[in-house]
C-alpha cells in the first residue's frame, strides 16, 4: 500500500510542476504592456529625447529654430496628452524606458 501512495504523491507533484511550466509559457513574457495612450506618450518622449541628444550641453536659445519649435510642440503635447492624464508611475516608467532605450542603443 505504501508504494502505491508514494506513486500517487509523485504523480501529483509531477503534474503540478508540469502545469506550472505550461502556465508560465502561456503568460506573456513582456513585463511592460503599454496602453495605446502610453505607447503614444512613449513615441512623444522618444522624439523629444532625440532632439535633446543633438544638443547635450546647449541652452534652449542655442538650438536651431526648427528644432526649438519642434521641441516646444512636443513639450506641449507631452504635458497635455500625457502628464495631465496618465498616473505618475506610468510617466516615470515611460521616462525610464526612453532613458534605457537610448542608453543601451536600442
Amino acid at each position: 500500500m505504501a508504494p502505491i501512495l508514494l506513486l500517487v504523491i509523485g504523480i501529483v507533484i509531477a503534474t503540478a510542476l508540469l502545469g506550472s511550466i505550461v502556465f508560465q509559457f502561456q503568460t506573456p513574457t513582456n513585463d511592460m504592456i503599454l496602453s495605446p495612450l502610453e505607447q503614444k506618450c512613449q513615441l512623444i518622449a522618444n522624439e523629444g529625447y532625440k532632439i535633446h541628444t543633438l544638443y547635450p550641453n546647449s541652452n534652449p536659445d542655442e538650438l536651431l529654430e526648427s528644432d526649438m519649435k519642434r521641441l516646444m510642440y512636443l513639450d506641449e503635447k507631452w504635458m497635455k496628452e500625457c502628464v495631465s492624464i496618465l498616473p505618475a508611475d506610468s510617466i516615470f516608467s515611460i521616462i525610464n524606458n526612453v532613458d534605457r532605450n537610448f542608453s543601451y542603443g536600442e
